[in-house]
């Protein structure tokens, strides 16, 4: 039995957390609860979970009930704590499993307003977060784009400026790895 803050590290694959409740459909070592996690409910009562992390898995799935089961899960004010590809990476077309693409406002979707002038998108679904703690577009770093380090942190300095690369040929010349996203509940 767990003690403490139940945190959930869904769709861990052979990232580990210590400290965690690891969930993988794959029986692989270290995994605490083997379960696929398009079959939902997960096995735990509602408001039990203080955090979650979900580090690509949301562009395997069906996510919008993971989501909406996420929120179900976390306690007031508990973190999602997620990585997901950019619409701009190469992983998207190069891994035959990704079925979503994803930008830095998708996730606006399922909370209130979440920037200054935004609209309140949360009248779609059953389910809204409070809102988003943090977002950030991340970069390759590897010797043929070495120029993404500047552009990392020119991008993130502002949520204005990452909806700009978004909108621009930026994002075409300089494509991005993924995005890393907290919403709280």
């Amino acid at each position: 039995m767990q003690k403490g803050p139940l945190k959930l590290n869904l769709g861990c694959g052979t990232h580990i957390l210590p400290g965690w409740i690891n969930i993988d459909s794959a029986a692989l070592p270290g995994v605490n609860l083997v379960h696929d996690l398009n079959v939902l409910p997960l096995p735990y009562a509602d408001a039990s979970v203080d955090e979650i992390f979900a580090e690509n898995i949301f562009e395997h799935l069906d996510y919008i009930p993971l989501l909406r089961e996420c929120h179900r899960l976390l306690i007031p004010g508990g973190r999602l704590r997620l990585e997901v590809p950019h619409f701009t990476s190469v992983n998207n077309f190069a891994d035959p499993t990704h079925r979503n693409r994803f930008s830095i406002r998708t996730f606006n979707f399922f909370c209130g307003a979440t920037y200054e002038g935004s609209l309140d998108r949360g009248y779609y679904f059953d389910f809204k977060f409070s809102k988003i703690a943090e977002r950030r577009i991340r970069f390759y770093k590897r010797s043929i784009y070495a120029f993404n380090s500047l552009i990392e942190g020119l991008v993130n300095q502002s949520l204005s400026m990452q909806m700009f690369y978004e909108a621009t040929g930026f994002s075409r010349l300089f494509p991005a790895m993924n995005i890393r996203l907290t919403l709280v509940k």
